[in-house]
């Protein structure tokens, strides 16, 4: 199979650490320009690699394949739609979009025969915690589920002037970590049945939501899914409850930071969990605590299921669907916390 030529459309934090060294590091793939005001900075990091100062040329190069939309979420929708229409495939970094009836036009444009890929960066998939999260519920271990917690915190007291942090579409911590949370819940448990949340802003001077706490209702439990920017010392990341069994797990994965800090997937230690999760059993003589290693976490696996599926070699590892189904849900959060009430979740159609 011949390496796939990508344009990476963006060179702020999502682009230089996470796509760029993934793009890279996966041999179906070929980093093959850069769109990004930033020239300089691209050199340093890439002296390779073309850089181009607008979209429009990647969108009339017929030597590039694929678009990776790293740019600012309001951004996503023109961009994504502009690059299946050129006919190029496209990835785009979550959010996927900032509405549903974006996502839902993207999903159906890439829903036509014949249409390019359409993938979304839900890369939380390959946490080494998500994969032995996963592992563990379907062995069916923890009996049935009796609660279910997710947390994603950061202790951030300080507002930075970034337009993540700034009042636009998009933008906001729901809109930055909460597609995380709701992926991994709709891939573990899925579609809810209601959802409630509570999402304010906390910090002074703040603009955009900087804190959310959402209940997933299912039949018989409920998910939370948590953030916050002014949690110091670290709550766990996930706490699941069930008859048989509890498992506890505290840190996040290693990925992002160990790309943070100039390291390159593959190398020794790239996807490793230091802080294995715990399985807990009640027994005749007491409580039973078994450590849970987890698996190699592997953000390339996503660009290497990308690179197959755009040749017909296998199935999308993110589609455009389920990053609607998400987008639904984060539009129902909004809602529901602006109501102050509990809504029965609409399915995607």
């Amino acid at each position: 199979m011949q390496p796939l030529n990508v344009a990476l459309v963006g060179y702020g934090y999502a682009g230089k650490t996470f796509h760029a060294p993934l793009i890279s590091a996966t041999p179906e793939l070929k980093l093959a320009a850069v769109v990004s005001s930033r020239p300089d900075e691209v050199r340093t990091d890439w002296p390779q690699v073309p850089v181009l100062a607008g979209l429009e040329q990647a969108l009339l190069d017929p030597a590039i394949d694929m678009l990776v939309i790293a740019s600012p979420n309001r951004l996503h929708y023109p961009q994504a739609r502009s690059g299946l229409m050129a006919g190029k495939h496209v990835v785009v970094d979550k959010p996927f979009t900032v509405t549903q009836a974006e996502a839902r036009e993207l999903c159906l444009m890439a829903e036509r025969p014949g249409s390019p890929l359409l993938s979304v960066f839900h890369n939380r998939r390959w946490d080494a915690d998500f994969l032995a999260l996963k592992a563990l519920l379907a062995g069916g271990e923890l009996g049935a589920l009796s609660h279910f917690e997710s947390h994603f915190n950061r202790y951030r007291p300080q507002v930075r002037a970034r337009w993540r942090e700034q009042d636009q579409p998009g933008a906001g911590l729901w809109y930055d970590l909460g597609p995380h949370l709701l992926d991994q819940a709709l891939q573990l448990l899925g579609w809810p049945q209601t959802i409630y949340a509570s999402l304010f802003k906390q910090r002074a001077g703040a603009q955009a939501t900087d804190y959310f706490h959402v209940q997933l209702g299912y039949a018989e439990y409920q998910a939370v899914l948590h953030g916050s920017c002014l949690v110091s010392g670290g709550a766990p990341r996930f706490s699941l409850h069930g008859t048989l069994a509890s498992y506890v797990k505290f840190g996040l994965d290693s990925q992002e930071d160990y790309l943070k800090h100039g390291g390159r997937p593959g190398e020794t230690g790239w996807g490793v969990d230091l802080a294995p999760g715990v399985l807990f059993r009640q027994r005749d003589d007491g409580e039973m605590r078994e450590p849970r290693p987890s698996p190699l976490g592997d953000y390339c696996d996503f660009y290497r299921g990308v690179a197959r599926a755009a040749q017909g070699l296998g199935s999308n590892p993110v589609t455009a669907r389920e990053a609607w189904r998400v987008m639904a849900l984060l539009e129902q959060g909004e809602q529901s916390a602006r109501e102050g009430r509990r809504l029965f979740c609409l399915p995607v159609a």
